[in-house]
């Protein structure tokens, strides 16, 4: 099972969330190979916590769903500052 401290704060912190969570012993049970973790904690932590919530808790739960949409939010308007910063000059 996840923790509920684990699924909210990576809502807002993905990645040292998750790293508290390795080091206390807590990362949900999943399947893939540790590389995939290490790989998925370092490029793109919001997809690997969407994983974690599939395995253990299934997509219809609302954690899954509050996840994609916290990821959707996130990296459109990452693109979106990216695409003001790189014609604003």
């Amino acid at each position: 099972m996840i923790e509920t401290w684990l699924l909210v704060l990576t809502l807002f912190i993905p990645r040292i969330s998750l790293l508290i969570a390795y080091f206390s012993h807590q990362i949900p049970y999943n399947n893939l190979p540790f590389v995939g973790d290490l790989l998925l904690y370092i490029f793109l932590p919001r997809v690997l916590m969407v994983i974690y919530i599939y395995d253990n808790l299934g997509w219809q739960s609302p954690w899954f769903w509050i996840h994609i949409v916290m990821a959707i939010i996130v990296w459109s308007k990452g693109s979106h500052e990216t695409y003001k910063r790189k014609f604003r000059k």
